[in-house]
């Protein structure tokens, strides 16, 4: 075999900028992935390089974790905190023409008719934010979060959707919010994932494994998505007949492999591989141990609702705060079956939600107070909501006598707490149908803008450059604002 020959063949044109070490493409490419690479042996470029290290912030920042909970299939806010007594004056009746000019929806057909609330609405805390009796736990931490009732989205099906919120754009191809973060701040422990998913509702969220992927940005970022039963994550344990000195052994080989290579093409990546090799073999240590509840207290069990070696959002709120208490940088929870349309009893709004509901009030109640009793939600920013919101017209797809709402991305309500925002205030409000925005209306990438900044990001400078675009998670435009009127 002719070496110099095999190389060229399976050159890639980075890796012949790279080499060449002349003309205008090498001096771009030492500008895209850092010049150090070109200067340092293969032992010191991966010595020096360990990607996940915790990076100094941007700008100045009160949150050091996210913890977003996503309730996959799009609550319906009029339901929940948009409260609204003059839609139920009109329950039932033919809805106004004016809703229904120039609109779409994804399973409305011909004029359907209002639909109020069949939930009773009270005043929670000192702050007197609306809520539904359908989370009657909600006053235990009303005081410490920010309600916004004027979120809204160009989407209107769950993928897309779900694929804005999260990478900023409504195709395949987008980097994950956690991949962001993680890749602007790096992570406060190296025996454990930056970003991690967890998930619950029995599925996948609707957009799949592609709302924690890296797509452009380097691979060590990915979201890890962690279980509850059996192995925390596929593949970490040692198949049978090889022990910890054996895997080890086999690491050091791979290693110095990976290292010759990294010599000879200088490809970021390999770096990557090295440090997610290394990552893996801590987090066999690592990972069991904080995924184990039954190192918590009792009591604090029974508080979240959980059940060790279980699957449930109980469970993955606890774990949760367990991984921010350990520095991980980014957690995510999916619950999927919030898509309430009405088409059955288990998905209308009047057995469905309340049921749904159910699930994760008592957990998340816990959550708040956990973090603030351990001084965590000072730093540690904690967002609620779906994917986008809901009618308030009842869909009655094929004559169903359940009560449901279809998609609407015109509003929808989440809200944050924690890290500097401001507890007990609310922002925006939507006309007296909860149909269309009225006052503050808030953008996907005005959260995102808004999350970003918390984190001591600077959402218009943290970019890379990729097909010709420098991307950013709100945008190549940039066209967002940060949500000052609820920062503390």
């Amino acid at each position: 075999m002719n070496l110099r020959q095999e190389q060229a063949r399976i050159s890639t044109r980075r890796q012949f900028l790279v080499d060449s070490q002349v003309g205008l493409g090498s001096l771009a490419f030492a500008g895209l992935v850092g010049a150090p690479l070109a200067a340092k042996g293969a032992s010191d470029q991966a010595a020096a390089l360990n990607p996940m290290a915790p990076k100094p912030s941007a700008i100045p920042g009160k949150a050091k974790h996210v913890i977003y909970l996503h309730m996959s299939g799009a609550p319906p806010q009029q339901d929940i905190f948009d409260y609204k007594p003059e839609l139920n004056k009109f329950n039932m009746q033919p809805c106004p023409d004016s809703l229904m000019k120039n609109q779409r929806f994804a399973f409305i057909k011909g004029h359907p008719k209002m639909l109020g609330s069949p939930h009773a609405f009270r005043q929670a805390g000192q702050s007197g934010q609306w809520v539904s009796a359908v989370l009657p736990n909600f006053d235990r931490y009303a005081d410490d979060v920010a309600v916004i009732r004027s979120m809204n989205t160009d989407q209107f099906n769950h993928a897309p959707a779900e694929l804005f919120l999260y990478t900023g754009s409504a195709r395949n191809g987008g980097a994950a919010m956690g991949s962001w973060i993680t890749y602007g701040l790096g992570s406060e422990n190296e025996n454990l994932p930056g970003f991690v998913v967890l998930i619950s509702g029995g599925t996948d969220p609707t957009g799949g494994k592609a709302l924690w992927s890296t797509s452009f940005l380097p691979s060590v970022y990915q979201g890890v998505q962690c279980r509850t039963t059996g192995d925390p994550i596929l593949y970490v344990s040692d198949p049978k007949g090889m022990d910890r000195n054996s895997r080890r052994r086999t690491l050091d080989a791979l290693r110095q492999l990976n290292e010759q290579e990294l010599s000879l093409f200088g490809d970021p990546e390999t770096v990557t591989r090295i440090s997610q090799y290394e990552l893996a073999f801590r987090m066999q240590m690592a990972v069991p141990d904080v995924m184990d509840l039954r190192n918590e207290p009792q009591s604090l069990i029974e508080a979240y609702g959980a059940q060790p070696g279980g699957a449930s959002f109980a469970n993955n709120c606890l774990l949760a705060r367990r991984l921010v208490e350990r520095g991980v940088r980014y957690v995510q929870l999916y619950d999927w079956g919030w898509d309430m349309h009405g088409t059955g009893k288990d998905n209308d709004i009047v057995d469905g939600l309340p049921a749904k509901c159910k699930l994760i009030d008592q957990p998340i109640a816990a959550l708040m107070e956990d973090l603030k009793r351990r001084g965590l939600l000072d730093e540690t920013l904690v967002i609620w909501g779906g994917e986008f919101g809901r009618t308030s017209m009842n869909e009655a797809r094929g004559g169903s006598t359940f009560l449901g709402r279809d998609h609407h991305p015109h509003c929808f309500s989440i809200w944050m707490a924690g890290a500097g925002i401001k507890g007990g205030s609310s922002l925006g409000s939507t006309d007296e149908l909860g149909y269309y925005i009225v006052e503050k209306p808030v953008t996907v990438h005005d959260l995102q803008a808004t999350i970003l900044q918390q984190l001591g990001l600077d959402p218009w400078k943290l970019q890379v450059p990729y097909q010709g675009l420098q991307q950013r998670l709100i945008g190549v435009e940039g066209h967002a604002r940060v949500l000052n009127e609820i920062l503390a």
